[in-house]
């Protein structure tokens, strides 16, 4: 495949997810909305399914849609290091794309929520408990999870759809296991900071929220705490392919 079709597959699939990950955050955070207060499982669902439809939509791609995974099938030998900067070019635009667009669609919410330190928390992640070092090993953890599941599971291994895409009849159904896998993660492991588990998913929208989007009385946008979900996620990717490939040598 072409960097281009790459970078344009990645882009679109990317900026769904996060139009629709952050728009499920949206609609339980800002007031006047039918999704208010909806709680954590519904913003768990809504973030599975959103992964789903992105994936869905990159299949062409592989549906990387993460810089983490990017990372992790790049040292497991599944996907070409020169297609690395690629990947990770179409999931930080879509990124910040999917960000604007989920503002455009909960603008006359945005414009009437009072409580401006809770605005930033619909685009990016942030700790219950602020501790860099113990927030970045619960966003490895999770990330590790994701990725290792990606790797090692053999629906995955077997893969024969185009892409590498599990095939079901309907490549986009190959998607729905990883949107559990997700679910889970953001259900048991999604507490303490939010379950990033994915560096454009939180650095994509942080930026669209600082630079672009026309938000009344807009939050810090925590720069200090901003590299955490960046590196924990790239640091579980590659842990989660150093174990495929310490398991594949032993097979």
């Amino acid at each position: 495949m072409s960097a281009g079709a790459i970078f344009v597959w990645e882009l679109l699939g990317t900026a769904v997810l996060i139009l629709l990950g952050n728009g499920v955050v949206a609609n339980h955070v800002l007031r006047k909305n039918n999704g208010h207060n909806g709680g954590v499982v519904m913003i768990t669902l809504g973030w599975a399914f959103a992964v789903f439809a992105g994936a869905s939509i990159a299949a062409p791609s592989g549906a990387h849609l993460n810089p983490a995974v990017t990372l992790g099938l790049a040292i497991a030998d599944k996907t070409k290091w020169a297609d690395v900067p690629i990947y990770f070019a179409g999931q930080m635009v879509g990124a910040i794309l999917g960000a604007v667009l989920c503002w455009a669609a909960y603008k006359l919410q945005f414009d009437d929520h009072p409580q401006r330190d809770e605005t930033l928390g619909i685009f990016s992640t942030a700790p219950q408990i602020p501790n860099k070092a113990w927030n970045l090993v619960t966003e490895i953890i999770g990330t590790f999870v994701l990725v290792a599941w990606i790797l090692l599971s053999p629906v995955y291994a077997n893969a024969t759809g185009e892409g590498g895409t599990p095939n079901f009849g309907n490549s986009a159904l190959g998607y729905a296991g990883v949107a559990f896998v997700v679910l889970v993660i953001g259900q048991s492991l999604g507490g303490p900071t939010g379950y990033a588990i994915n560096p454009a998913r939180d650095l994509g929208p942080r930026i669209a929220y600082a630079f672009l989007l026309p938000i009344k009385n807009k939050a810090n946008p925590n720069w200090g705490y901003s590299w955490v979900p960046v590196a924990g996620p790239l640091v579980g990717g590659a842990l989660a392919a150093l174990l495929f490939l310490a398991v594949h040598n032993l097979t």
